[in-house]
């Protein structure tokens, strides 16, 4: 027993000094670690990336939008089976968005280098129209594909570099103004003026002259943004019912050359900006699709002609009406660079809206092309001319409510030999009333209604009205055959309206 004993105490004494020389190899206490330090020189929620000198800001949103009357972003009925009011037409339409910025910020001996990007990862109702021939639902190069049960898409907003004055990438034009497209709305759709607050590839620098005089300089790259359609309609290419032709821009040969001088005060901002864009067409013979043939490049092209648009901006604030309160103007002038007034953070629309008619017709139909330019062989381009304007007041009742009333009006005018091209092409072939007339001048008018709630900071519920007035210069009817399920008939041409609605619940981040 004894024996026992011995070597059980052995053991035990074995085991503790083992242990006591493991525990006095061990620190005492582990040193602290600051792993995220608060960065102040860029202003709230930067942090130090730990080990660097770099400061990074993570942000973004998450956005609900229902549209009544409308697609995605509240965009009007104002074509396609939508401006048809056809059974292919969805009452509603809705997007699931979340935006996601990384913003970061490094001081250097050249000031400061920033890089920022925001991508969207999103969900939206397959498109507006149900029309099985219509690119929405069937196969072909379109996002909304991606919209089924489990799936959704991202996009990319913005993606650039800025330092010692510079900024490369996708970023807002150095000719857009602060507020882009919304000077008080939800709606992406309003028109009269420049919108790139989704970006566009760009190079620009800006320079700050003091007391808030700015100048800023820069080179757009129009491939996606800036190019509306150019018509060849030389007796090939036919005008369809609602008086649009295939596109035959060229391809791209130059950047746009854009730039603004800026006046920002505590009053407000004042800016003028301007832009340089070349207008091309690709060959004088092509098929009536707008596809070239073995016969376009021995018929040679029209000269490519420049283009371009100004736009003067105005933000007052610090209005009598209340604490917040401002008023936001901007109008342009165009002449073949139409997407600086009919502009939208998608492509610019054309417009197709029917509705009732009389006089025994069928139906009556408004429609209006946008274009750049206009050639026939032998007929150089003949640039699109184009103006608008727009703004907002926005008004606080209180600090959790809020009101926008913001409207816009956009014309777009032919010169004499352009009217003459598109008339002769889009009477050829079709029976006409005896007091047709024809003229592809068109303007658009808009006016709506924002107001928003903020119960809790950072999160907001708004609704918006607007109203759309096409306004359209033909005059009697035509037999036309419209776009499927529409059949062949005679139409009465008439201006059209419609009205729509958004709903919106946003969180900020």
């Amino acid at each position: 027993m004894s024996n026992i004993r011995g070597v059980l105490f052995g053991s035990a004494a074995a085991i503790l000094a083992v242990g006591g020389a493991q525990a006095a190899d061990l620190p005492l206490k582990a040193k602290a670690v600051e792993y995220v330090k608060v960065c102040s020189l860029y202003g709230a929620g930067f942090y130090y990336i730990p080990g660097t000198d770099t400061c990074v800001k993570l942000g973004g949103y998450l956005r609900v939008d229902a549209n009544f009357n409308a697609g995605a972003h509240h965009n009007p009925y104002w074509n396609g089976d939508n401006g048809q009011h056809n059974r292919y037409a969805n009452y509603f339409n809705d997007r699931s968005r979340a935006a996601f910025t990384i913003d970061t910020r490094t001081a250097t001996e050249y000031g400061v280098v920033r890089t920022f990007s925001q991508a969207y990862f999103q969900f939206t109702t397959l498109g507006s129209s149900q029309n099985p021939n219509s690119l929405n639902t069937s196969l072909g190069n379109n996002a909304n594909l991606l919209d089924t049960p489990g799936g959704g898409y991202t996009a990319v907003s913005f993606v650039f570099i800025q330092f010692a004055g510079f900024t490369f990438g996708k970023s807002s034009s150095a000719y857009a103004t602060p507020w882009n497209g919304s000077p008080g709305n939800n709606t992406s759709f309003l028109l009269g003026g420049h919108d790139t607050v989704d970006g566009v590839n760009n190079i620009q620098y800006k320079a700050e002259f003091g007391n808030g005089v700015s100048g800023t300089i820069g080179l757009d790259d129009p491939t996606v943004f800036n190019r509306t359609s150019v018509y060849n309609l030389g007796g090939v290419t036919p005008l369809n019912a609602v008086g649009t032709a295939p596109n035959v821009y060229g391809a791209v040969r130059a950047p746009d050359v854009v730039g603004n001088i800026r006046v920002d005060q505590a009053w407000g901002l004042f800016q003028v900006s301007a832009a340089l864009h070349e207008v091309n067409g690709s060959y004088n013979t092509l098929a009536a699709n707008g596809t070239p043939t073995n016969l376009s490049e021995l018929s040679g092209n029209p000269d490519a002609k420049w283009g371009g648009s100004v736009m003067a901006a105005l933000q007052i604030k610090n209005l009598p009406t209340g604490k917040g309160d401002d008023i936001k103007l901007d109008a342009t002038y165009a002449r073949g660079d139409t997407k600086n007034v009919i502009a939208s953070t998608s492509a610019s629309p054309n417009f197709a809206i029917f509705g009732g008619a009389n006089n025994g017709a069928y139906q009556s139909v408004g429609f209006g092309a946008t274009t750049d330019g206009i050639y026939a062989p032998g007929v150089g381009i003949q640039l699109t001319e184009a103006f608008g304007f727009r703004g907002a007041f926005n008004h606080n009742w209180s600090p959790s409510w809020s009101t926008s009333l913001f409207g816009a009006y956009s014309a777009v005018r032919y010169n004499a030999t352009a009217t003459g091209l598109y008339c002769t092409a889009y009477r050829t072939g079709r029976a006409v009333s005896a007091d047709f007339g024809c003229n592809p001048d068109f303007n658009v008018a808009q006016v709506g209604l924002t107001t928003r709630w903020t119960p809790v900071r950072n999160l907001t519920f708004s609704a918006e009205v607007m109203y759309v007035r096409l306004d359209q210069a033909f005059t009697g009817s035509a037999t036309l055959a419209a776009a499927a399920p529409k059949p062949t008939a005679v139409y009465q041409f008439k201006d059209q309206d419609t009205v729509s609605m958004n709903v919106r619940a946003q969180r900020n981040f």
